[in-house]
């Protein structure tokens, strides 16, 4: 081997070795907290980080993990029974939040969406929600309100093409916010608001992109203009993302 070859060699392990050093460095003085590194067990109670997304998403997986993490958060929640109407429509973890509980109030409360989807429901309410309530309007958020979760059907309700998330109870469809003192806050009515609760709807949407794998407002297309549509596509593989 030349003697110039052993120099660049030497001088790859060296920038390599520097780099390493360079990000324990970083590491050390950033000191990031459990939700931005990937190793970290999930805790729905702590602040949304970089990976907070896909660890709610592989939950997908771990049935019993994900409610645990949801009672140990403090919510009542039920187990249901897994549902299969046919191949494509199974809900196998579907939860639903026991009525009365301030932590996380979803109207209708009949609705039972899949375990992942009530958990990333949950931190977008804690830390997404509520902050922006009650920054913009000096008051707590009572409930989410929304149009169902689970239904047995395509994209669109179409004949032929993908199945819906929907079909597996991996999604919830919002079309609305309750605050403390009664008011209101719509999609289909406010989302156009060039005021208060127009900005609360776009912090709502923008917020809900950490920690759903799919999330269409308005803005994607008319289909969408009276309610957020929010998924952990894919069972969780975090493979295909939208937020529009």
């Amino acid at each position: 081997m030349r003697l110039s070859s052993v120099f660049g060699i030497i001088k790859m392990a060296a920038v390599i070795v520097l780099l390493l050093l360079g990000g324990l460095i970083a590491f050390a003085f950033l000191k990031p907290g459990p939700q931005d590194v990937p190793w970290t067990a999930l805790r729905l109670g702590d602040p949304v980080g970089i990976f907070t997304g896909r660890k709610i998403a592989a939950l997908t997986a771990q049935r019993e993990q994900c409610i645990g993490l949801l009672r140990n958060a403090g919510l009542v929640v039920e187990a249901l029974p897994p549902l299969r109407l046919s191949e494509q429509c199974a809900a196998p973890d579907r939860v639903r939040l026991a009525p009365g509980q301030a932590m996380l109030v979803l109207s209708p409360t009949s609705v039972a969406p899949s375990c992942p989807v009530v958990a990333a429901t949950a931190v977008w309410h804690w830390q997404v929600l509520q902050p922006a309530a009650q920054r913009i309007f000096g008051t707590s958020l009572r409930e989410i309100e929304h149009l169902g979760s689970f239904s047995c059907r395509r994209i669109y309700g179409r004949e032929t093409g993908t199945w819906s998330e929907h079909a597996t109870a991996d999604a919830l469809d919002v079309s609305g916010f309750v605050l403390a003192d009664g008011r209101r806050i719509s999609v289909v009515r406010d989302w156009s608001d060039t005021g208060d609760k127009g900005t609360f709807l776009r912090i709502a949407r923008d917020g809900a992109c950490g920690l759903f794998a799919t999330v269409l407002s308005p803005d994607y297309n008319a289909a969408h203009r009276d309610h957020f549509h929010l998924d952990q596509a894919e069972r969780g593989s975090m493979r295909w993302r939208v937020c529009r």
